[in-house]
């Protein structure tokens, strides 16, 4: 087993990416260990690439800050002074870059650091990072750098530590609980990238068995003492009751498979030495079975791991462990290319390998599960939800007209196949359905089919006839139509401006490819009522643009379509008689004819053809 630099996956939650960390465990939190360990800052533990274990410390111990009321952010605790059931320690930096740790613990308790940069104890100055907040929020981290369990925002971190190589440290850490579980310290941030086994040094640990030690339940720490000159050995165990011999253990070497404090006693001839170790085993997780997961895939859609979460921790501690996943079992079982928790599946299937780490020692962890994540197509829709048939044909063809053949297709109308012919205006609905894997994957879609008729004229409204006219095209029924006088272009609205006097092509044709219809329109202008009553208005009733057609003749008949007058361009109009006689006051209907270019003598459509006689 092998004890440095450990690399935590990233850490995920399940709306975004958090963040990447490189780090060194070097303090893990284990509740099973009670070793009293107090120590003052001229005892400070040194550490360094190891990973030292501390069941928690009790007691006040001595006064370090002299009886200061604050240093930094710390204050005065219910001891008098600022420690209170403290711990000491110390580190130098080896390398430069951005350097942080997390604190783990208990989350019922409330822990406090300051760091200090100094080697020397009577002149610790301000710290340099400090924090003091209770933990009303049940946080299980404090530190510098980021929370370890991804909050962003958490006030129980302070700012990154950016620092050169040859930097000596002082972190002290306060317990302000009445409880005392014990905490982890675990070392973070971007220097471990490039100097994974080196970035802190490791020659201020000078003792015997060397730094504390980390390591996994079932594993076996072999403690060296060896030394050139040693006579006899004697091995000790402090698991909370003080030091108690163990018995038959007189080799250099001791196996461990328990936590606890590990003392040495190596006789020379020259004298004695003794040597103490910390060392500390945390549970390794077991991920228990996570199922198998299919479900209903759209494209682009994003499948959530994290919801696969709760199983693989069974009833574990989500607070101290963490579930990544991974594309191949070698990237589980060493942490490396976690895949995002909102994952982009792609249509089909796959094995998603689990990995359950611990976040107070990353190289605690199990690999041993994975579970076949398949996504089932959800059909996609690609035909029209507004559909036109057009009066008069044998029907259109609605629906899915590029079908897929694994796929099944219903309609509310009682088919089953991807499309129906339909020759009536409606609602008809497509249900598109993929079984697979137990699941039904479903897409429907209305389509609303309209009917589109040939367009018929029922009137030509001419704005107060002049040179230039702007008409109005009425038709029979309302449609989607565009419209085109003489050569010009198409446009969709029925008002038709700057029309001359005269005989004109009219073309409506009907937006949906249904057809079109070609007329000849006549556009001419004549009063409505005309009153020849001798005031000199409105004498005579007249047709105003007969010149532009090629030999007009107009004919004018009473209700009962008795012919009463007729004229031509060079009449000045009819004044309201018969032979003579003035007629009464009511409508009169007319006709108007022409020479069309062939020289037939066609009448003229749609023109308001009565008008009224007034007296």
């Amino acid at each position: 087993m092998a004890y440095g630099i450990f690399t935590l996956p990233k850490i995920y939650q399940s709306h975004t990416v958090k963040f990447l960390v490189k780090s060194l465990l070097v303090f893990l939190f284990c509740p099973a260990v009670y070793s009293q360990v107090t120590f003052d800052c001229g005892n400070a533990v040194p550490i360094c690439s190891n990973t030292p274990i501390n069941g928690g410390s009790t007691g006040f111990g001595s006064d370090d800050f002299n009886g200061v009321s604050s240093s930094g952010c710390l204050e005065q605790t219910t001891s008098g002074s600022i420690e209170s059931n403290s711990a000491w320690y110390q580190f130098r930096t080896a390398a430069s870059g951005q350097l942080g740790f997390n604190i783990g613990h208990d989350s019922s308790e409330d822990w406090d650091f300051a760091l200090y940069r100094t080697s020397d104890c009577n002149n610790l100055g301000d710290p340099i990072r400090c924090n003091f907040f209770d933990n009303s929020e049940g946080k299980s981290f404090i530190g510098v750098g980021e929370d370890p369990t991804g909050d962003l925002n958490s006030v129980h971190y302070e700012d990154w530590l950016q620092v050169s190589a040859g930097e000596d440290y002082v972190l002290f850490i306060n317990n302000f609980s009445s409880a005392n579980s014990g905490f982890s310290i675990q070392f973070t941030g971007d220097i471990w990238t490039m100097n994974p086994n080196s970035a802190l040094d490791c020659s201020i640990v000078n003792n015997l068995l060397g730094p504390p030690i980390a390591a996994c339940e079932n594993d076996i720490v072999v403690l060296d003492a060896s030394i050139a000159g040693a006579m006899a050995y004697e091995w000790y165990l402090d698991n909370g009751s003080g030091f108690q011999n163990i018995s038959g253990e007189i080799s250099p070497t001791l196996n461990v498979s328990n936590s606890g404090l590990y003392r040495v006693l190596v006789t020379t001839a020259t004298g004695n030495i003794i040597s103490d170790v910390q060392v500390g085993f945390n549970t390794t997780p077991i991920t228990a079975t996570v199922s198998d997961e299919n479900f209903c895939h759209n494209p682009g859609q994003l499948f959530d791991l994290g919801t696969k979460d709760w199983e693989a921790l069974g009833a574990q501690n989500p607070q101290e462990l963490i579930i990544s996943y991974h594309a191949s079992q070698t990237d589980a079982s060493l942490g490396n290319d976690p895949l995002p928790k909102q994952y982009v599946k792609n249509t089909g299937q796959e094995t998603i390998y689990v990995r359950t780490t611990s976040l107070a020692n990353p190289n605690c962890y199990d690999a041993s599960q994975s579970f076949l994540l398949t996504a089932i197509e959800t059909p996609v829709l690609s035909f029209e939800d507004e559909v036109t048939y057009c009066e008069g044909s044998g029907g259109v063809v609605i629906g899915e007209t590029l079908p897929n053949t694994n796929f099944s297709y219903s309609w509310n109308t009682g088919e089953n196949t991807p499309t129906i012919t339909v020759s009536q205006e409606g609602e008809y609905t497509l249900t598109v359905s993929n079984a697979s894997q137990g699941i039904l994957c479903e897409a429907s879609r209305t389509i609303t089919v309209n009917t589109s008729r040939l367009p018929a004229i029922s009137e030509i409204i001419i704005d107060d006839f002049k040179p230039s006219n702007t008409i109005t095209v009425q038709t029979v029924e309302e449609g989607d139509y565009e419209y085109q006088l003489n050569d010009g272009a198409f446009q969709s609205s029925n008002v038709l401006e700057d029309v001359p006097a005269g005989v004109h092509t009219l073309t409506i044709r009907d937006s949906n490819g249904c057809g079109e219809i070609v007329e000849e329109i006549v556009v001419v202008g004549f009063p409505a009522i005309f009153s020849p009553n001798g005031d000199v208005l409105n004498e005579s009733w007249h047709i105003e643009g007969l010149s532009a057609l090629n030999s007009p003749v107009v004919t004018i008949y009473d209700r009962y379509g008795k012919l009463i007058a007729q004229m031509t361009e060079f009449n000045l109009g009819w004044d309201g008689n018969f032979n003579g006689q003035p007629l009464p006051s009511t409508d009169y209907w007319f006709k108007l004819s022409y020479l069309d270019n062939d020289g037939n003598r066609v009448f003229a459509k749609y023109l308001q053809s009565h008008f009224s006689l007034r007296r």
